[in-house]
């Protein structure tokens, strides 16, 4: 039985995949060889410690994860306003009282990790963090300190937002503008192998701008699922993210080329405004990888240089072998500085393009738990025995224990970390724990959004006024539940789904956009 979660198609199971990986991020395999480790549960992956060290207990005031002694955070930084928050912690940006220097730090709680591996992962990422720091397009780690309750990671201040939230601010950009960014992303894959790091997770929402200045340099952030290379290793975890995965991940065998795959994905959006591979599906999406067949010649491509297209395809070849490596490619004409790159704009229909790539699913989750909230009890039936088969404690919640005792009863031959990355799948509002409800959401068929009667009940959840419009205000209230009622959000949401462009969404327009889950 294999079960996944797609974040392509909003949330559903399905039955038909062997091998699970979650769209946010997956990883490693359960043995001795590789152990499978899910970012989404398990964000940090650090090296084991020897058996001698874990068992001896460490001094009174020295904390386990670090083998320091605890330091009070506030002692050094005033820990000022959030920045962002996950499952394992909260983001704050934080001001150093000696130089008045403003840092990002990341706050972890120590209940959260819950066994030996999650220390193993926060210790790796910290090597690895120590390791690149003074790298360029690389974040730079200040420092990592514990208190009693927390780890405090310390780094480098990005505030200039995500990458392509800059790119779609900006309006219009031009050839050389996406390889002034493609290299600074290809000098991070770069660095990274040169010093014996695989970053296996390379995707558009772990690059920062450092400043909103226009001429602001790009910085990898996050390496939560980076490992130091082996040599000779053959590395079989699943990891990375849908649309970035290099094929020979899906196939259990890949080395460090597979991080030049997720860079020339990165750049095909960046000319294009589409994923290289994209279906309605996580499943589809990784047919459609396996098979290779790159599309170069629809719009916008013909309008591209073919300069461009030449690397975009050396970097998307699906032998590892024979595809480009990282050196070789900061030294293709496109991409060296004076290069063959244009300075002729990029069709202003690519932007257009991106901004419904970045927006999607987030309406569409919301309106999968309205269906799920509205579905009759005979609908419901199965899911409501399933669930509280395994909320043993009928507490109203699902834990990962029971998540993992249920799903094995029910004959699943999940792996512990498929599990984790089912569970934080699930667990929408991320409070550690998949209520009543989130459980119905992913678990409901996907033939549910046929039915009228339940895509019209979503439609009239957000049609507050009943006026048969989703109006900008009305998005707002909703999405504000879920932390998502920025403006930027909202914007993007109307932009991707109001397709006559009259600033709200009509009946039509929401059924189109359930069904079909984009509208380029």
């Amino acid at each position: 039985m294999g079960l996944c979660f797609t974040k392509s198609c909003g949330l559903c199971f399905t039955k038909s995949r062997e091998v699970p990986i979650s769209s946010s991020s997956a990883s490693e395999s359960p043995t001795g060889q590789s152990r499978q480790v899910s970012k989404t549960t398990q964000e940090w992956y650090g090296p084991s410690p020897s058996k001698a060290a874990s068992s001896k207990a460490p001094p009174p005031g020295t904390g386990d994860i670090l083998g320091k002694p605890y330091v009070d955070i506030n002692s050094i930084y005033v820990l000022e306003k959030e920045l962002g928050r996950g499952q394992f912690g909260i983001t704050y940006l934080c001001k150093e009282k000696a130089t008045n220097l403003k840092y990002a730090c990341k706050s972890i709680a120590r209940r959260k990790l819950v066994n030996q591996k999650d220390i193993e992962d926060v210790r790796r990422e910290i090597l690895i963090l120590q390791h690149l720091t003074g790298q360029p397009n690389i974040v730079e780690f200040k420092g990592a300190y514990e208190d009693r309750q927390n780890l405090h990671l310390v780094m480098e201040l990005c505030s200039g937002g995500e990458l392509f939230d800059r790119i779609i601010a900006k309006g219009g950009y031009s050839e050389r503008e996406a390889a002034s960014i493609g290299r600074q992303i290809v000098n991070v894959v770069h660095a990274c192998h040169f010093m014996g790091v695989m970053h296996r997770d390379l995707k558009p929402e772990n690059f920062l701008m450092v400043s909103k200045a226009d001429d602001s340099p790009i910085k990898a952030t996050d390496f939560g699922l980076s490992v130091f290379i082996e040599e000779g290793k053959v590395y079989k975890d699943i990891v990375g993210s849908a649309y970035y995965v290099a094929p020979e991940v899906l196939r259990r065998s890949y080395g460090k080329e597979m991080d030049v795959w997720s860079a020339g994905v990165i750049l095909y959006i960046l000319l294009s405004g589409v994923p290289p591979f994209w279906a309605e599906t996580e499943k589809a999406i990784f047919e459609a990888i396996l098979a290779g067949k790159l599309d170069l010649s629809s719009s916008p491509w013909p309008s591209i240089s073919q300069s461009a297209k030449d690397l975009v395809s050396k970097m998307l070849t699906i032998e590892p072998k024979k595809r480009i490596t990282a050196a070789e490619a900061l030294e293709h004409p496109w991409l060296k500085e004076d290069g063959e790159a244009s300075d002729r704009p990029i069709d202003s229909a690519v932007l257009i393009r991106m901004k419904q790539f970045r927006a999607m699913n987030k309406l569409k989750k919301l309106a999968l738990k309205v269906i799920a909230e509205n579905l009759s009890e005979e609908e419901i039936k199965g899911l409501k025995q399933m669930f509280n088969n395994m909320d043993t404690d009928k507490s109203g919640t699902i834990t990962l224990e029971e998540l993992k005792t249920g799903l094995s009863r029910l004959g699943s031959k999940l792996s512990e970390i498929e599990i984790k990355q089912l569970m934080d799948a699930a667990d929408v509002d991320k409070s550690g724990t998949i209520d009543y409800y989130e459980f119905i959401t992913a678990t409901m068929h996907r033939h549910k959004l046929d039915k009228e009667e339940n895509l019209f009940k979503a439609f009239q959840y957000f049609d507050k006024d009943k006026s048969g419009f989703i109006t900008r205000d009305e998005l707002r209230l909703a999405m504000a539940q879920y932390g998502m009622g920025d403006e930027a959000t909202i914007d993007e949401v109307i932009e991707d789904v109001d397709t006559d462009k009259d600033g709200k969404i009509n009946y039509d327009e929401f059924v189109a956009m359930m069904r079909k889950g984009t509208t380029s």
